[in-house]
């Protein structure tokens, strides 16, 4: 009931995912198809080389995607955050079904009816053409079928390169640890991949020899290059952006994804047209889409910027700090806004009876239990130089397991079941009373200021100084309390992230 009211309530966004998840798929599979079917052509022609074509194409796909989403990012053409790199991955990711369905089809084909159409005078082309693509249509179809079925479910992962689709609603869902959500996406990209499923089912069924019409190569090959051709063109006239158009983009937990729409919807109240890239990543994302153009203003921490970006010494004075971050994104062309109020520095957090039965009340007293705790990390965290090796080195702690690495999502529900015993949460987030838990002090300072900022893309502020005004509004006007009262209310009461900001965006004077 709640997942009919959820889609219910956002209709009309479930149909741009849809739309986009479509969009994506289409795209992808009609260019692997374009390259697949020669390639497979090829192969079947000649085996040895054909070796070497399959060998590639099953070493794309290997790769597990989000690992090739992460290598595509940086590449020239097909990178950068959006849906070039989402479809250069599906591309991949489609080729070898195609690819091994030609060379399947083409090796079925009687030799007999070769034999006949040499002897009837046809060439090598013609008998491709009129003789044996046809009779191989139905393996072609086949892999067709299939490269489209991976596409659809592989297009979920491409919402963390912003590219947009049903992956959305899933990211979002993981988020805020909300079923509903995630079933909110994942059911129309199963709908979505039976149909598509049952569809080509049957035209491959139809295609087969007893039913099979005669059909011409050149026209059937017209008609796909023709599809591949529209498809693009409506791809470019969707993806474009105007010139006032304002990209925000945002990292993968509840608070950016808050932050990333309250950013939003303050351009949008002063008259900006702003597309959202939301739920994008980790740092290391946002930071590369920001510096590449791809996003033009996200929410990011001082502590973080000049530690895990900028790799910089760690600096415990919040002003000094402040003016750091400022000095190093300046170099890089971006402008740093002022604070929006609230540091979101690391909360080392265990158990509430854990705390109470050990006596546990600063990090320092981990050193007691820690051999016999299990640590778990954000996959950053367990990276960064601000996180877990400094921690254990600044504190002397000595683990007895190494550090289990998780999504940031799952890590409070993960310790409230005992699945891990310590872990490093967020000093805002509104799971730390939903499941009793008890931040530790920093007792040696070893966290740095984690104030809040926006930071924009400068030639994105000299083009349109209204940005500037807009985010400057902000500053000083989100409290440590207003903050965690966001996070609640999206993460335990399972409110909706626009609808949560809006209500706060009404409250300011």
């Amino acid at each position: 009931m709640r997942l009919l009211t959820f889609w219910s309530a956002h209709a009309n966004e479930l149909l741009s995912l849809v739309e986009r998840h479509l969009l994506l798929v289409g795209v992808s599979t009609l260019v692997a198809i374009a390259i697949g079917v020669p390639a497979g052509i090829a192969a079947a022609r000649r085996p040895r080389g054909g070796r070497a074509i399959l060998a590639v194409t099953n070493a794309a796909q290997t790769i597990p995607s989000l690992a090739l989403l992460g290598f595509l990012l940086p590449l020239p053409f097909v990178g950068g955050v959006g849906s070039r790199v989402a479809i250069a991955a599906l591309i991949l990711y489609a080729l070898l079904p195609i690819v091994r369905g030609t060379v399947a089809g083409l090796s079925s084909v009687d030799p007999s009816v070769v034999a006949a159409g040499v002897t009837m005078g046809m060439t090598a082309r013609q008998l491709l053409w009129m003789v044996e693509l046809p009779l191989a249509l139905p393996a072609i179809v086949a892999g067709i079928r299939v490269a489209t079925v991976i596409g659809v479910g592989t297009a979920t992962v491409a919402a963390a390169v912003g590219a947009g689709g049903l992956g959305e609603y899933i990211f979002r869902g993981l988020s805020m640890v909300d079923s509903t959500v995630i079933l909110a996406g994942a059911i129309p990209a199963a709908v979505l991949a039976l149909a598509a499923d049952a569809l080509l089912t049957y035209v491959e069924r139809a295609l087969r020899p007893a039913r099979q019409r005669r059909t011409h190569g050149r026209a059937v090959a017209a008609v796909a290059v023709a599809g591949v051709m529209v498809l693009l063109l409506v791809a470019g006239v969707r993806l474009r952006s105007s010139s006032t158009t304002i990209v925000v983009g945002s990292k993968n937990f509840t608070e950016q994804v808050i932050l990333g729409e309250l950013l939003s919807q303050l351009l949008e109240r002063h008259h900006f047209t702003v597309t959202r890239k939301l739920n994008l990543g980790g740092t290391f994302i946002c930071d590369r889409a920001l510096r590449a153009g791809d996003i033009d203003v996200y929410p990011e921490y001082t502590g973080t910027a000049l530690t895990a970006i900028f790799h910089a010494a760690v600096e415990r004075d919040r002003e000094r700090a402040l003016e750091a971050t400022r000095a190093r994104y300046a170099d890089a062309g971006v402008t740093v806004l002022p604070p929006l109020g609230f540091s979101n520095t690391f909360a080392i957090l265990v158990r509430r009876a854990d705390a109470d039965r050990n006596g546990l009340k600063t990090i320092s007293d981990l050193r007691r239990v820690a051999a016999q705790w299990r640590p778990g990390f954000g996959f950053e965290f367990i990276d960064r130089q601000d996180g877990y090796r400094g921690l254990t080195a600044a504190y002397g702690l000595q683990f007895g397991h190494e550090p289990q690495g998780m999504d940031l999502s799952l890590m409070y529900r993960a310790l409230a079941n005992g699945d891990v015993d310590v872990i490093a949460g967020d000093a805002t987030s509104a799971l730390i009373r939903t499941f009793d838990l008890v931040m530790l002090e920093d007792d040696r300072h070893y966290f740095p200021p984690y104030d809040a900022i926006a930071v924009a893309r400068t030639a994105t502020i000299l083009r349109l100084p209204a940005v500037r005004t807009a985010l400057e509004s902000l500053a000083g006007r989100i409290s440590v309390e207003e903050m965690q009262r966001m996070n609640h209310a999206v993460d335990v009461e399972h409110q909706d992230a626009a609808a949560v900001v809006r209500a706060f965006l009404n409250g300011i004077p």
